[in-house]
C-alpha cells in the first residue's frame, strides 16, 4: 500500500492544528482489510474522513473551510472534516466528550478507528473498542450504536462481505 501518501495525510491534519484531529473510519479500516486480504490495490476511498473535537467552535461552515484547505493540491481526493463536538445533535446522542469518546456510538467497532501523527512524528492510535474486530475482520455493531437495522443495512449496502470476504459479520 502507499505508506507516503499514510504520512502525507497525516501531516496534512496535523498542519491544520485540529483538537484531537485525526484520520478515521474507512481509511483506517479498508486499508487493514486490504492487507489482511493481500490485495495489490487499495480499494478506493469514498473520502477521507477527518475528526476533531473543538467544543468551542460548532459551525459546520468552518469544517468546510477545513476541507477546502486539504482538498488544496489534491486532484481526485475527497476529504471530509467533521467536529465530533456537535455529532451527537445529529446522532440522537448524549453530548460526546471527545473524539474517543464520540467513535464509540459510531456503527461498527471495527471502523472506529482512528490514526494522527503526533509531534515527534509517531503514530498514535485511537480505538475505543480496541483493535481485535479490525483485525480479525470481525464486523460487528458497537454496543452504543442503537439501529441493529441500519447497522445490517450499511454493512450489506456498501457490499463488504462481497468485497473482503474473509470478513465475519456478527451480531
Amino acid at each position: 500500500m502507499n505508506q507516503p501518501q499514510i504520512i502525507d495525510d497525516l501531516k496534512r491534519v496535523r498542519e491544520l492544528g485540529l483538537p484531537e484531529g485525526c484520520i478515521a473510519a474507512g481509511y483506517v479500516r479498508n486499508r487493514v482489510w486490504d492487507e489482511l486480504h493481500e490485495y495489490k490495490e487499495a480499494t478506493p476511498l469514498n473520502d477521507i474522513d477527518v475528526i476533531y473535537y473543538d467544543p468551542k467552535q460548532l459551525d459546520e461552515w468552518i469544517d468546510i473551510q477545513y476541507e477546502k484547505q486539504l482538498q488544496s493540491g489534491q486532484i481526485g481526493r475527497k476529504w471530509q472534516v467533521k467536529n465530533q463536538a456537535r455529532m451527537h445533535e445529529y446522532n440522537m446522542d448524549p453530548p460526546y466528550q471527545s473524539v474517543e469518546d464520540a467513535m464509540r456510538y459510531w456503527t461498527e467497532t471495527a471502523t472506529a478507528v482512528a490514526i494522527r501523527l503526533n509531534d515527534q512524528d509517531e503514530l498514535e492510535i485511537i480505538a475505543p473498542f480496541g483493535l481485535s474486530d479490525l483485525f480479525e475482520m470481525n464486523v460487528k455493531k458497537s454496543p452504543y450504536f442503537r439501529n441493529t437495522g441500519l447497522y445490517r443495512q450499511r454493512v450489506f449496502e456498501k457490499q463488504w462481505l462481497d468485497h473482503w470476504p474473509l470478513l465475519l459479520m456478527m451480531d
